[in-house]
């Protein structure tokens, strides 16, 4: 682990490290926000965030707005990058496949399987990674944006017992039935629909273990909506009996406009299952 940057902010410290990932056999970079409670030597829970398609750790840092309200919850947040990259990694020229969309699973096709295993390292290897370098209880919880959102709610969802919460911002909800999942996973997967439905929140719903409360909010001025979908999964919780707080939210985008204007109430519904 190396520490690449870090400013002081909202009594706190934001952080930018960069380490070698077995798991994706490449370099990666995160995001570590540090509340003043834990520069002082306290153990804090660590809320995940996973960003969207062409995103890196920087984004969330830079435009969240979330230091403020970690400051006063007592929570470390942590950013990873959206994919593995590097030379050596496989890459496409469109933005929505490739490094930067990660999808955050784990590869079975050539030629992403050698490096795009993002589920086994956001799940196994980031959290073995923060407990060692960083003072922090063994709860967490995760959330992210579109792509993000995504991987929030299936990893949540596929791995019952191991977040204390979940939440999304926009996410891409049933990515097996909308164009900027089916070419993703058809990429990453192959061609069978049952192993696509291993990754989608709204094919997983019915069969969940754990009936995790999902917080979804959704801009009603979101210019992707039809990738997104929230209506499938509202339905998907409604016929399962899963509980859902959709909030669909008048006149907002897919920006971070958006995701800054809501990010004090996702922190503050994590810390209540954080701290309980």
């Amino acid at each position: 682990m190396e520490r690449t940057e870090h400013h002081a902010s909202f009594g706190g410290r934001q952080e930018v490290w960069t380490h070698a990932s077995s798991t994706l056999a490449c370099d990666m970079k995160l995001g570590v926000y540090l509340p003043p409670a834990a520069l002082a030597g306290e153990r804090c829970p660590v809320l995940y965030w996973l960003s969207g398609l062409t995103c890196t750790e920087q984004n969330f840092i830079t435009k969240a707005g979330a230091q403020q309200h970690a400051a006063r919850l007592g929570l470390i947040l942590v950013a990873p990058d959206t994919s593995p990259r590097g030379a050596g990694v496989a890459d496409d020229p469109a933005y929505d496949l490739g490094q930067g969309a990660g999808f955050y699973l784990n590869a079975t096709q050539a030629p992403w399987a050698a490096h795009f295993r993002m589920e086994d390292y956001v799940v196994n290897e980031l959290p073995a990674l923060v407990n060692k370098h960083f003072i922090a209880t063994e709860k967490i919880a995760i959330f992210g944006h579109s792509m993000g959102g995504h991987g929030a709610l299936t990893l949540a969802l596929r791995h019952p017992g191991r977040y204390a919460s979940v939440s999304a911002f926009a996410p891409i909800a049933a990515p097996s039935q909308v164009p900027w999942g089916q070419k993703a996973l058809a990429a990453y997967l192959g061609a069978d629909p049952a192993a696509w439905a291993r990754h989608d929140a709204v094919a997983l719903i019915a069969g969940a273990a754990e009936r995790l409360p999902l917080l979804v909010d959704q801009g009603d001025a979101d210019e992707f909506l039809p990738q997104l979908r929230p209506d499938l999964l509202r339905a998907a919780c409604e016929k399962a009996g899963h509980p859902l707080t959709l909030r669909m939210r008048a006149g907002y985008d897919h920006s971070y406009y958006f995701i800054a204007s809501f990010m004090e109430e996702h922190l503050e519904h994590h810390a209540r299952a954080l701290m309980r």
